[in-house]
């Protein structure tokens, strides 16, 4: 049974982690309200955080989903609890397992993204930590990109189906269809030419895209379109171009301590 509405609290300018949530939402056609993005809705988020009016665990942070008396945090942990009752997800224990999993890896791709233009700290700026960053940014695209987008390709050539699991659409398709977006924003150097690498994956984009109820919401006003404050941010001088070409430059080294 779907609950009559959910009430989704998530910072109100930024795509971020909320996102996943939001994808999930849509495309089943869920009631929701995004609760930041309405009069009073800071208050009402931070009033939870607080610790106050709600049940059992009190979120780290946002996003966390309101079910009634229930409150659900953390994005992964979310879309687990969600996705049985919106189909986004077969009903046997192996297959939610293996939602979760490829769900799990997306989040820890969504970190290295993040720490790309963030790598000392998520409290100073980046104009702060420029330096550090590039390096960062440098290794990502060679190394890392490659990495969790190669094996998101490999799931799909090993499916058997349309999709990451198989024949059938789960929520893990829906944050790998964000994941592709995201970095196509923040690195579209670099996914042009990793293009060739992942058509499958590029495939299962525009599969996901085309889908009716989410075609309707990418191109509503409900959709909040990347920015710099969010977790995906596109610096020309980070989007260092091709994983090939990347390899070609050489990184820096970290420099030996002086001997005592």
């Amino acid at each position: 049974m779907k609950p009559s509405r959910y009430e989704l609290y998530y910072w109100p300018t930024i795509p971020g982690r909320g996102e996943f949530v939001r994808l999930a939402l849509e495309d089943a056609g869920a009631p929701y309200l995004d609760v930041a993005r309405e009069a009073g809705g800071m208050r009402a988020m931070n009033k939870i955080l607080a610790g106050a009016d709600s049940h059992g665990l009190i979120p780290f942070a946002p996003p966390f989903l309101k079910d009634g008396d229930v409150v659900v945090a953390q994005t992964a942990n979310i879309l687990g609890y969600v996705a049985p009752r919106l189909r986004l997800v077969a009903d046997r224990a192996d297959a939610r397992a293996a939602a979760m999993q490829v769900q799990l890896t997306i989040a820890d791709l969504v970190v290295e993204a993040h720490d790309t233009h963030h790598p000392i700290s998520s409290g100073l700026y980046y104009e702060d930590q420029k330096d550090t960053a590039r390096q960062r940014a440098a290794l990502f695209v060679r190394d890392r990109i490659p990495k969790f987008l190669g094996w998101l390709e490999r799931l799909l050539e090993r499916s058997g189906g349309n999709y990451l699991l198989g024949a059938r659409v789960s929520y893990a398709d829906l944050s790998a269809f964000q994941v592709v977006q995201g970095l196509s924003y923040a690195f579209p150097r670099a996914m042009v030419r990793m293009h060739k690498r992942i058509p499958r994956l590029l495939t299962l984009s525009d599969r996901v895209a085309s889908r009716p109820r989410l075609s309707a919401y990418l191109a509503s006003d409900r959709r909040l379109p990347f920015n710099q404050q969010g977790i995906f941010r596109h610096y020309p001088e980070l989007d260092l171009g091709a994983p090939d070409a990347v390899a070609k430059r050489p990184l820096p080294r970290p420099k030996r301590a002086a001997k005592p």
